[in-house]
């Protein structure tokens, strides 16, 4: 059922957006984030104003989301080719649909930006801290998704954590003023919304899940396995050119910023470059790409991930990396190096 609907819709999508013919200087490529227009957004809005997605015949146009959970099924249905989205996520939607056309195809967020954020002034400094307080966690939330494996390694009674569902917009206000002791979300959207509020950076406790245990993945570029077996070469090239605009952006993320305030002049370009670069620092430029290209993953360190997230997920079928994730269609490694 879910695969007759797929391609019905990919395929009207497909007649929209004509791309089904080889690259060329008028092929339109819609792209969805899985989140608002900032900082670390900022390096593909670089790519587009830089000529680099041109450069490689596509006419991109970039969709903000509102989650992981929304990205990928705007992809599986073919209502987007492209998209930016959990691979964890992915792996637990595709388990629900196995037929589903939709597969990581190149790694962005190798150490992930999953976290917990709290403030000192209401008790929260470690994990076992959040026993015995609120914790604000929107459902939709890719970081709430692997707070059971964070718990998990980490001891903690989640039975004695009050967790109370809240939408993104009110996730940091809540805890600005006290409402909730902590949040899950993205280390660099949550910190520094919660410093935009007036939360002195002093106050916050940053509990980045990958520093306690969790061994996953974080965000990766997304594609219709559809489209992208009809249309390789317009992949790749895509995947070229977002690995350019992140090297671009590394080197200069202030003008990466540039690009993006264009699309969302109410955002402030001295905090989305904070914010950009925390995303370089922490979760994109690691010692990994450093070493191997931006793009790629490791198949030990994704097995650990698979086996940590079954400890707390029951698959409905055998887990396998690849149904996950497939690197045919990236560069050659020197196309993807960021330094």
């Amino acid at each position: 059922m879910f695969n007759r609907f797929i391609s019905a819709a990919f395929a009207a999508s497909v007649a929209v957006m004509g791309v089904s013919a080889p690259a060329s200087a008028e092929t339109k490529v819609p792209f969805a984030l899985d989140w608002k227009f900032e900082g670390p957004s900022a390096p593909y809005f670089h790519a587009v104003d830089a000529g680099l997605f041109g450069a490689a015949g596509l006419d991109v146009e970039i969709s903000e989301g509102k989650g992981s959970l929304d990205a990928i099924p705007k992809v599986a249905t073919g209502a987007f080719p492209i998209g930016f989205a959990d691979i964890n996520s992915l792996m637990r939607f595709l388990d629900q649909n196995p037929d589903a056309p939709v597969k990581a195809v190149m790694m962005v967020y190798d150490k992930p930006p999953f976290a917990v954020v709290g403030r000192k002034s209401l008790g929260i400094e470690a994990p076992k801290d959040l026993e015995g307080k609120v914790l604000g966690a929107p459902p939709p939330d890719g970081a709430w998704a692997q707070f059971p494996i964070f718990a998990a390694e980490n001891g903690l009674n989640v039975d004695a954590i009050t967790v109370e569902p809240v939408g993104f917009p009110t996730r940091e206000p809540m805890l600005a003023e006290g409402k909730v002791a902590a949040v899950t979300g993205f280390s660099f959207s949550s910190t520094l919304n919660l410093k935009r509020l007036g939360v002195p950076m002093d106050d916050q406790s940053v509990l980045l899940m990958a520093d306690y245990g969790v061994a996953l993945y974080g965000n990766a570029i997304i594609v219709n396995t559809d489209f992208a077996s009809a249309n390789p070469e317009v992949i790749t090239g895509f995947l070229g050119a977002v690995a350019a605009g992140w090297k671009e952006a590394i080197a200069n993320p202030g003008a990466a910023v540039e690009a993006l305030i264009k699309r969302n002049p109410a955002a402030d370009p001295d905090l989305e470059t904070e914010r950009l670069q925390m995303a370089i620092d922490a979760n994109v430029l690691t010692d990994y790409v450093m070493a191997n290209g931006m793009g790629g993953i490791d198949a030990d360190r994704m097995a650990t991930a698979i086996e940590q997230t079954k400890s707390v997920y029951e698959f409905n079928s055998e887990p396998d990396a690849s149904k996950y994730f497939d690197d045919s269609y990236l560069p050659a490694a020197d196309a993807r190096m960021l330094k």
